[in-house]
């Protein structure tokens, strides 16, 4: 009996006192809209990977993708209670809570993948603006960091590789007043369609072009009635990685800094996924679909500078001039 309880307490101090079990540890559920492969899911999956190994399983996180625990307006009321603690999605659905959030849908605003780094770094002056908004709108949330979920282009009936191009061309555009105003001023005429009759309004003439994200474009099968594809690059889409204050207060305080530096790894390790899917689609797009799709590269700063005088005007309407400069000045440094 003495040896079996030696044998016992020798066993119990070589095992490794750092791991926490199961029962022990905080537990967060993690929610997207999308379905896997998809840049967010890339990033949570990694996040909760990582944030297991990094506090030697002291916090878990667990990803809900495909809208498991509902649509990102009733999931941030949620965070607000602490009943959801994290979420990676667009900016734009939770503009109604943060209206500022509008400015990163602007046309042109970022240009490129660089120069969204530059822009919207966790640590930046951005995301501190973006944190101090929550703050002030008593939203209940945390920032963690902003992510780079694919880039929007456009797909046309014809080339469109200049602002000649699009003038007059009818383009199909969303329920949305100001992605309308955008278009117009680039010389399209714009003409609300529902989604899921895109591809029938552009067989049938009553629109000639649209906008999506790459894959959507190849997922669709919008390149049957759109064959020509121009990268305009007109949206760098910002996603946004936030959780829950309570959430964050229910992590032990030695591991909240490791919470905040495993989310910040995590949102490139989701820009990397979206950049490389957007690659993807492309050489798909000039190999296996060659002959199906015309890919053309347009002359985006042209594009770009027509649309300044509308940014400021819109950027104004949402209260975010000071995010409008603040990305601008971003996007300028070298």
């Amino acid at each position: 009996m003495i040896t079996r309880r030696l044998l016992l307490a020798g066993s119990s101090l070589l095992a490794p006192p750092f791991v926490v079990r199961a029962q022990d540890a905080v537990r967060l559920r993690l929610h997207t809209l999308v379905t896997s492969p998809h840049p967010y899911n890339a990033a949570a999956e990694w996040f909760g990977e990582e944030i297991a190994r990094r506090t030697n399983g002291a916090v878990r996180s667990t990803l809900f993708p495909s809208a498991q625990l509902g649509p990102d307006r009733a999931v941030l009321d949620e965070m607000r209670l602490g009943t959801i603690d994290l979420m990676i999605s667009t900016t734009n659905n939770a503009a109604a809570q943060v209206p500022q959030y509008n400015v990163f849908s602007l046309a042109y605003l970022i240009p490129d993948y660089e120069a969204f780094r530059r822009a919207m770094r966790a640590d930046g002056p951005i995301a501190a603006r973006i944190q101090a908004l929550y703050e002030e709108r008593r939203t209940g949330l945390v920032l963690l960091g902003f992510m780079m979920g694919g880039t929007r282009n456009l797909s046309a009936v014809k080339p469109v590789r200049t602002l000649d191009d699009l003038k007059g061309l009818k383009m199909r555009v969303p329920p949305s007043p100001a992605v309308a105003r955008q278009w117009q001023a680039l010389g399209t005429l714009p003409v609300t369609i529902n989604w899921a009759e895109v591809y029938t309004s552009i067989q049938t003439g009553v629109a000639q072009a649209l906008e999506s994200s790459l894959s959507g474009y190849i997922a669709e099968r919008f390149y049957e009635v759109a064959p020509h594809l121009s990268l305009t690059m007109h949206e760098v889409q910002v996603g946004h990685f936030t959780m829950s204050a309570r959430s964050l207060a229910r992590i032990p305080e030695p591991h909240r800094a490791t919470l905040r530096a495993v989310a910040a790894e995590a949102m490139e390790v989701g820009t990397r996924a979206g950049i490389e899917a957007d690659e993807a689609v492309v050489r798909r797009a000039r190999t296996e679909f060659a002959g199906r799709i015309t890919v053309h590269e347009p002359d985006r700063a042209a594009f770009a500078r027509t649309l300044v005088p509308l940014q400021d005007e819109l950027a104004q309407s949402y209260n975010a001039r000071d995010l409008l400069e603040m990305v601008r000045a971003a996007v300028r440094t070298a």
